[in-house]
């Protein structure tokens, strides 16, 4: 597998009149990290391609059984590894931009013995336009994706109707998919956005009272494979608020 670590996300975009869900933050990869790619880099990295990915190929998979999970935005991989630890009978592909998280994901990687992990490092939506075949994932998460806090750069985010049925079509019925933001307004519109899929289902048996006084089923506790983080942990013992939104394919 030929791997160009070099070439700049930037130069592999093919439409830069889309409006991108994420920015490009300032951030030294470390020496430790700049490592973990060199030396795993060629097994667990997949270099972004215009054609649908073999998963099988791609995860050496042996056991079709095996459950496809897909993760959009890893940030530095914490939540990543520990669920692909305690979930060792799935297969997780992770996508991130970021060259420092994928980084820090390949160390963890190398140092725990992680084996059911793959990432592309590529914009998120083109990967599942053009690499990802519909029908395949039996999962997708989402854990804190960028806010976009600022209401004129709300058309950032990256959990929007098209976006969410377009991933809708990527999932096996009775897939699932599990959102998580400490943003409550945030929280708030994936809550929209997703229940008006037609193709989705709130496994949740709470009610939640909108800002237009709309009531309609609300969010999930917290499902034991996902860790609370650091960053998480902090913001709850400052009385910040965490939604977790799980969903089925019907």
């Amino acid at each position: 597998m030929s791997i160009d670590h070099t070439q700049p996300l930037e130069e592999q975009n093919r439409d830069p009149r889309r409006i991108k869900s994420f920015v490009m933050r300032a951030g030294r990869t470390t020496l430790g990290q700049q490592r973990a790619i060199d030396e795993q880099g060629p097994k667990y990295l997949i270099p972004f391609d215009q054609k649908p990915l073999d998963w099988g190929q791609s995860f050496d998979q042996s056991d079709l059984k095996k459950l496809k999970i897909l993760e959009i935005g890893f940030g530095m991989g914490e939540t990543t590894a520990h669920i692909a630890k305690v979930r060792p009978q799935d297969d997780f592909l992770g996508i991130e931009v970021h060259e420092p998280g994928v980084g820090a994901l390949l160390k963890k990687i190398g140092e725990e013995q992680i084996a059911n992990i793959r990432i592309i490092r590529h914009d998120a939506v083109e990967v599942i336009e053009q690499m990802i075949p519909d029908g395949i994932l039996d999962g997708i998460h989402i854990f804190f994706p960028d806010p976009w806090h600022k209401k004129k750069h709300n058309k950032r985010r990256l959990v929007q109707e098209a976006f969410i049925h377009q991933l809708c079509q990527k999932m096996k019925l009775g897939a699932y998919m599990h959102l998580a933001t400490d943003w409550e307004e945030y929280a708030h519109q994936m809550l929209r956005v997703l229940s008006a899929q037609t193709q989705l289902k709130n496994t949740s048996s709470s009610q939640v009272t909108l800002d237009d006084a709309q009531m309609i089923a609300g969010y999930a506790q917290r499902p034991s494979y996902r860790p609370i983080t650091k960053f998480e942990n902090r913001g709850l013992k400052l009385g910040h608020g965490v939604w977790d939104l799980v969903f089925l394919k019907v």
